[in-house]
């Protein structure tokens, strides 16, 4: 028994440690694996150029350059739908006025604090301005070298990925080789899968959404399935922060009970369309996992890496459940 007792102290202490490693060193691990994610969806594009006797580095280039080609075209579709949603900041902002105006009412009438005496708490609450560029500098700056770093490892990890893989092969004993071999390539295929079947999940959220939002008359509906859309990279929780949003900004346009209603169920809908026919058949079983471990690994996914934990979170508990199933 005391045996039994150390050997799981033992496992829980490098389960902690290993946490440990990834949380303080995320600007390392981050980038590279978010890298090495990508890497993996272009590698049967890759090998396929280079069985036409396409040099690697002609065949990594051009991987490269329809990356590039991809984010630039969402960033450009979103921008395009974010320039038409702009017009209606007017009355976004109208709203809020009005919003924070009945709020300072409500506080006066029942807590007995003035309006002049809430704009002094709210002012020494807020940032300074020169704080505020600060931080927004630094940000941008920490994800545009990010941004560059997460390139640089993917064009190195496809380019030297036959060197890694006979790395990782020959620090195995020779016994489980083979064994090894399979965790490798089923990883790789694991990340494929998963994130090829999101894409094409995506596209098909859009199009449900852009359908129903634009039946109900919602405005710039484009915007909003777009948006509910990309949100899916955070199971569960991303449908229902797009729709939530949708709701609200329609419900300070003075929209009707039947259009709020309409988005309501346009997302039970949705929900139901996509948990019981496009998963299943787009994500397939190999990347179903647990739904309580799926919001254990987005939680502990946020509080490691953040938003980029968020997104990798999946696609590396899928990777760990296939090294578990081999050891």
């Amino acid at each position: 028994m005391n045996t039994l007792a150390t050997s799981v102290i033992k496992k829980m202490l490098l389960l902690f440690l290993i946490v440990a490693g990834l949380y303080y060193a995320k600007s390392f691990f981050m980038p590279l694996f978010i890298g090495g994610v990508l890497a993996t969806l272009f590698l049967p594009f890759c090998s396929s150029l280079e069985e036409k006797k396409i040099p690697k580095a002609i065949a990594v280039f051009l991987c490269l350059f329809f990356l590039l080609l991809i984010i630039s075209g969402f960033v450009t579709m979103l921008s395009w739908q974010i320039g038409n949603l702009a017009s209606d900041i007017v009355l976004l902002k109208q709203k809020v006025i009005e919003a924070s105006t009945y709020i300072q009412g409500y506080i006066f009438h029942h807590f007995g604090i003035s309006s002049v005496k809430q704009n002094e708490i709210l002012i020494a609450e807020q940032p300074s301005y020169t704080s505020i560029i600060q931080l927004f500098i630094i940000s941008v700056s920490y994800v545009f070298s990010n941004f560059i770093l997460v390139l640089v490892y993917f064009v190195f990890l496809l380019y030297y990925r036959g060197h890694l893989k006979h790395f990782f092969i020959k620090l195995t004993p020779v016994s489980n080789q083979i064994e090894m071999e399979q965790v490798l390539e089923k990883s790789a295929h694991i990340s494929q899968q998963y994130l090829l079947g999101l894409s094409k999940m995506i596209v098909c959220l859009w199009i449900m959404y852009s359908i129903d939002f634009g039946l109900l008359g919602v405005k710039n509906f484009l915007f909003f399935a777009v948006l509910c859309g990309v949100l899916e990279i955070v199971p569960f929780l991303g449908n229902i922060i797009g729709t939530t949003l949708t709701f609200t900004i329609m419900a300070l346009h003075g929209a009707s009970p039947f259009m709020l209603g309409g988005i309501v169920v346009t997302y039970g809908v949705v929900q139901f369309i996509q948990g019981w026919f496009i998963e299943p058949f787009i994500l397939g079983l190999q990347v179903k996992i647990n739904p309580l471990f799926t919001i254990i690994a987005l939680v502990l996914g946020q509080l490691i890496w953040g938003i980029p934990g968020i997104i990798l979170a999946i696609p590396l508990t899928a990777i760990v459940k296939i090294m578990c199933d081999h050891v």
